[in-house]
């Protein structure tokens, strides 16, 4: 009950402030809502919808597996380029059936992401750098390596843009309405996180030393394995979503175009706002999701820019945060 109360709060909030912008604008906030709804959920627009939201249901999933634990992990922009460069070079390069392509290239993208993000909880568990400078630090060189691969070794000799050519038929994800069928496996991550954290030791251990890391130091749990193994996860999540995205349309990988949607940032903002649960967390994906794509419909609906669907996730989580430390002093009183 905390726990809704904790999120209708600043959601709730945040609604209002955005109504108080557009009555600022001379703007109707009810039409405005209604074409953010309509352009996320009606019929023109659940595609583009369901396509933002499996890359930020991915990547907020990625992000809230260390968060469980109080660990934040800042690298997924790296995590998630390095996966598509490893899913790429796969499907362009390593013979084979169609199929098996795929499943090898899905494999590369979860490998590459996780042995990246290990090498972070390396840096803390043996040198003492804090995860949250060595993961945001690793992710620049993964990103530069993977804007040098597309533009020299990589690059589309018939293009003058720095992207790949386009992988053949046989080593690209189908789609379905438009949809990349890589949803599903999405949604198997999720459900596989679901059951991890609620009903294994691991899961466990996880959401103990999220709640008190000193109780979890005395009752024998040992973190730098913790933090390893949940690095590794998130990194794999975060690879998966990048192979993911370069064997769906476009089929190739073009420098920035996984960075620039803020696929990451988005999906960190969700993981926060559900407080890393797994449900919770793809809920609030899909709502930032439909957040995003459904401004573009206002945009045309009212003449407001979008960006104000940016404010009110900004605001949200400042809300979110604002209540977060009201609640905990209750509690604390009681």
């Amino acid at each position: 009950m905390t726990r809704v109360r904790l999120v209708t709060v600043p959601v709730a909030a945040a609604l209002v402030l955005g109504a108080i912008l557009l009555l600022a604008t001379g703007t109707d906030p009810l039409a405005a809502y209604s074409a953010i709804v309509s352009g996320a959920f009606g019929p023109d627009g659940i595609g583009d919808t369901l396509a933002y939201a499996v890359p930020v249901a991915g990547m907020a999933t990625a992000l809230a597996i260390p968060l469980r634990a109080g660990m934040v992990n800042l690298g997924g922009e790296g995590q998630l380029v390095l996966g598509a460069v490893s899913a790429l070079a796969v499907g362009l390069y390593v013979p084979g059936p169609g199929p098996v392509k795929v499943i090898l290239a899905l494999l590369a993208g979860v490998l590459a992401g996780a042995a990246y993000a290990a090498l972070a909880a390396v840096c803390e568990n043996r040198l003492g750098v804090p995860l949250l400078i060595s993961t945001l630090l690793l992710s620049y060189p993964a990103m530069s390596l993977a804007g040098y691969l597309v533009r020299f070794p990589m690059k589309d000799a018939g293009s003058s843009l720095p992207q790949s050519p386009q992988l053949t038929e046989g080593a690209r994800l189908p789609e379905i309405d438009g949809v990349t069928t890589g949803i599903f496996l999405v949604v198997a991550v999720i459900a596989v996180y679901t059951v991890i954290d609620a009903r294994t030791p691991a899961g466990f251990e996880t959401k103990v030393t999220g709640w008190a890391p000193r109780f979890a130091a005395y009752a024998g749990i040992d973190r730098p394995k913790l933090t390893l193994r949940l690095l590794a996860t998130s990194g794999g999540t975060a690879g998966l979503v990048g192979a993911i995205a370069v064997l769906g349309f476009p089929y190739r990988f073009i420098d920035g175009a996984l960075i620039t949607p803020q696929y990451t940032w988005i999906g960190l903002l969700a993981a926060l706002l559900a407080g890393a649960s797994p449900i919770g967390t793809l809920l609030a994906a899909v709502f930032f999701a439909a957040l995003t794509s459904g401004g573009f419909a206002m945009e045309r609906a009212t003449q407001v820019p979008r960006e104000l669907t940016a404010v009110l996730q900004a605001v949200l989580i400042i809300f979110l945060a604002a209540a977060s430390g009201v609640f905990k002093r209750k509690a604390r009183r009681a």
